[in-house]
């Protein structure tokens, strides 16, 4: 079975999750040819104190946005 695991900021709107998981179940079953029912859908939230981009907190990054 396939797994396609997406890791982000949550998403916290029940109806954009099933969206994006209904989104990703047809593609990847498109892509390996497939059936929707054999896909696997993991949503991996992360928070922005726990994620740094260039050696830097995503949270310090917006709070400099917003000075």
């Amino acid at each position: 079975m396939p797994t396609v695991t997406i890791e982000g900021p949550p998403l916290t709107d029940i109806n954009k999750k099933r969206t994006l998981t209904k989104e990703m179940t047809e593609s990847a079953a498109k892509a390996y040819q497939l059936p929707k029912d054999v896909i696997v859908v993991v949503i991996k939230k992360n928070l922005p104190e726990n994620v740094s981009v260039g050696g830097q907190l995503i949270i310090d990054r917006h709070h400099k946005k917003s000075e």
